[in-house]
């Protein structure tokens, strides 16, 4: 019973963007790759990647899982993983 208590609490995960400039993301198990203009975050729910110009991370905060950025912020999108998978991996689709 406990053990299924745990497993809900770390399948949720929140997205929260403000104003288009400031995101909270938590259930974050990693930062994979940053730059100003994409960021690639490994989640409790699957690959998160964050488009936009300008971007910084102010916070990742392992402990808590949360992970916060600041910057214009143009689209997050999921990564799916039941997706057809593109010739070369999810990296190569990023940087075309």
């Amino acid at each position: 019973m406990a053990e299924e208590k745990r497993m809900q609490d770390r399948e949720h995960q929140n997205i929260t963007l403000r104003d288009r400039r400031k995101l909270l993301i938590t259930g974050v198990h990693n930062v994979e790759s940053f730059n100003e203009e994409c960021i690639v975050v490994d989640t409790e729910l699957g690959i998160i990647i964050v488009r936009g110009l300008e971007m910084h991370i102010n916070k990742l905060d392992v402990e808590s899982a949360t992970l916060d950025v600041e910057g214009e912020i143009g689209a997050v999108e999921y990564l799916d993983q039941s997706a057809p998978k593109r010739k070369g991996g999810f990296l190569s689709g990023l940087f075309r």
